[in-house]
């Protein structure tokens, strides 16, 4: 089971109700536990689910099932867990924060900044790979990785390693003419940043976004290690027990594009602060939303398009930005109305990656995240 584990995550890159509005509730509310509820039901689905919904500063917070299987305890709002893909919108804070104080433009190319890194991307730029547009070879789908973390899924590589997998591949598109999904474009990034400051990039996830947002939970580590409170994410096999992979696959594999653990309270301010544009004003923001047909991925909630370093979720009750993410054990979604009044933070504690059996629990993930995103415009 271990090595198909990392070869669907490689391939995809994630009931009791407490603090809940008094009984009746709205109607929005009612739909939103009801499709909790649903979610629980379902066969093969997560073993719990934690949300938490911010409205003009009044904060929901839901829960259902399990967050520790083998203590048969529930989640809590303060449970640490790996965000996954959600830390490609952290990159695109720390770079839209730096294209903003000048220490680097969304024109810069890779052979410019990087030279030597990658000689067949040398003229994508910052802004392609914030877009996936610029071409990049995804690594987590290069062969050679894939064997090197089925041998050691625990092991630590280095940033400019996890790249070296797709150092001589040609490009998949032309620059700017194409959007595919990519983690190479996000670890390339947080390079970009290391470089243009000179300043590692766990100092500048502090500089640029711990201190200005407030994010006391949220960390990038290097090893398996998890801070405590912290959520237990599971396989979902069919057929046999939920089986706890919380400490499986170092997240340091992902690093800038999906290694950053956090909480709930910390992603809804994260989002709240960085989709009004909080860190980079309105110039840049403008230039963030410059969308194209694109998924998150997994697809977040209504109908999806591609910003830079942001998605846009239109469903039935409006829309919402922000990212989603899949990492073993998690499944996260995270978005903030546009002016930052409102936020959703949710998260399942099972990857749910797509094929056979997981279809039903898919859809109603989906259909407890739009109901989320009516409860929280409503």
């Amino acid at each position: 089971m271990r090595k198909s584990l990392v070869s669907a995550a490689v391939l995809v890159v994630l009931s009791t109700c407490f603090a809940a509005p008094a009984a009746g509730g709205t109607t929005s509310d009612r739909a939103f536990r009801t499709s909790l509820d649903q979610l629980m039901k379902a066969q093969n689905g997560p073993p719990g689910v934690t949300v938490q919904i911010t409205t003009d500063g009044r904060s929901r917070y839901y829960s259902r099932g399990l967050g520790d299987v083998a203590a048969g305890t529930g989640p809590r709002l303060r449970d640490h867990a790996r965000i996954a893909s959600v830390a490609k919108a952290f990159n695109g804070g720390i770079a839209l924060s730096l294209v903003a104080e000048g220490e680097l433009k969304l024109s810069d190319t890779i052979g410019e900044i990087l030279p030597g890194l990658l000689p067949k991307a040398r003229r994508v730029t910052l802004a392609q790979m914030l877009h996936h547009t610029g071409g990049l070879p995804d690594y987590i789908k290069d062969k050679r990785f894939i064997k090197v973390l089925q041998t050691d899924p625990g092991q630590f590589l280095t940033p400019r390693k996890l790249v070296s997998f797709v150092r001589h591949k040609k490009l998949t598109a032309r620059p700017g003419k194409k959007y595919e999904y990519s983690d190479t474009d996000n670890i390339v990034v947080g390079l970009m940043a290391e470089r243009a400051t000179g300043i590692p990039y766990n100092r500048l996830l502090k500089r640029q976004l711990y201190n200005p947002l407030r994010l006391n939970g949220t960390s990038l580590p290097r090893t398996l290690n998890m801070p405590n409170p912290y959520l237990r994410g599971y396989e979902i096999t069919p057929g046999t027990p939920p089986e706890n992979v919380t400490k499986f696959i170092n997240p340091a594999l992902a690093w800038a594009s999906g290694g950053i653990v956090s909480t709930l309270p910390d992603l809804g301010r994260f989002m709240r602060g960085y989709v009004p544009g909080d860190l980079f004003g309105s110039r840049i923001r403008r230039a963030q939303r410059s969308w194209v047909l694109g998924s998150s991925s997994p697809p977040g909630p209504g109908h999806n398009s591609a910003g830079l370093a942001l998605f846009r979720y239109r469903t039935r009750c409006g829309t919402v930005f922000g990212h989603t993410g899949s990492f073993p054990g998690y499944r996260i979604f995270a978005a903030s109305s546009g002016d930052g009044r409102s936020s959703v933070a949710y998260i399942a504690n099972a990857q749910i990656v797509p094929g056979r059996g997981s279809v039903e629990v898919n859809r109603l993930i989906r259909k407890s995240q739009t109901e989320a995103v009516c409860q929280a415009l409503g």
